[in-house]
């Protein structure tokens, strides 16, 4: 038998109306999503379920919102599926540890409520931005990077989602430039992306610092099961050592296609995304097509994923 991993999605996979099936049907995640209004003070259900959509837009709303869907649906399955391994993108990576009982919910919440806080802050608005680079090569984005930003203005890789799917980010002038000359790099497309900012690049350093504050007061326990971490696409389950690559994540790149490769490699052939939407079954499913995925976005679909994964 392989073995299973839990992967949680990040920012970009919000929707108005996310989890309230959940809600209404199930008293456990009901009062998970109690539990984070809670800890923040602030109906955040209600932003969920009724929206506005610019409303649950809001980084500072968006990155508590999705946390809060993906561990009231971890609640659902996690008595009768066990992973072997967790994992996140980006944000997702604090639903993941989470799972892995290194955070406590009230903690996480509030924590990435903070770290959305910290990077909206950390870039006057219009001075950064991100782009989506469809079918470049990876090197050769990397090395068109390099050269833009020792000419135009900083500019990195910040997410490598999958085999011809990466995100760049930087400065306005450094995105533009790429965006411009990204057939250099074999890109057929480059779409800009509608965030506030240029996460996972050194220009969220003031956020990295003061994230790192917020997080040297948090209890965090070592992991029960292994994370494999974004900014190393290694096995991690020391308390510290997870604390010290939180910091590190948001200046580095998310290196997800990393991370689904390394999983395959540790034997896991069953992936079960927990959370809003479907964007991390896609992007596991171009990376092998070999593996099952299951989504587990709603009721619906958990009841699905546990006639797969019981039977």
């Amino acid at each position: 038998m392989g073995k299973i991993a839990f992967v949680f999605p990040g920012q970009g996979a919000q929707a108005v109306g996310m989890g309230k099936d959940a809600y209404d049907a199930s008293p456990i995640a009901r009062e998970i999503f109690d539990r984070a209004d809670a800890a923040l003070g602030l109906e955040l259900s209600r932003i969920m379920f009724e929206g506005p959509e610019d409303r649950l837009r809001l980084t500072v709303n968006t990155q508590p919102a999705l946390l809060t869907v993906s561990v009231a649906l971890l609640e659902l399955i996690k008595d009768r599926v066990k992973p072997d391994y967790v994992a996140g993108h980006s944000l997702g990576e604090y639903s993941a540890l989470v799972a892995a009982g290194v955070l406590r919910f009230e903690d996480a919440v509030r924590a990435v409520r903070l770290r959305g806080e910290f990077m909206e802050a950390a870039v006057p608005a219009g001075q950064g931005a991100m782009a989506a680079v469809l079918g470049a090569d990876r090197e050769a984005l990397a090395a068109l990077c390099e050269a833009v930003s020792a000419e135009k203005g900083l500019v990195v890789l910040a997410n490598v989602n999958c085999p011809g799917q990466i995100v760049v980010s930087g400065t306005a002038e450094g995105v533009k430039a790429v965006a411009e000359r990204g057939k250099e790099a074999g890109a057929k497309r480059v779409i800009p992306l509608e965030v506030s900012g240029p996460f996972h690049s050194p220009l969220m350093e003031p956020a990295a610092d003061r994230l790192e504050q917020a997080l040297a007061e948090l209890e965090m326990r070592d992991a029960e099961v292994p994370v494999i971490a974004n900014v190393t696409a290694e096995p991690v389950t020391a308390a510290d050592e997870i604390r010290s690559l939180l910091k590190r994540q948001v200046v580095a790149p998310v290196l997800w296609e990393d991370t689904v490769t390394r999983l395959i490699g540790l034997g896991v052939d069953t992936f079960v995304e927990i959370g809003s939407g479907s964007v991390l079954t896609g992007l596991i499913r171009k990376t092998d097509k070999s593996v099952a995925v299951h989504t587990v976005n709603s009721l619906a679909a958990l009841d699905e994923a546990l006639a797969a994964l019981t039977a």
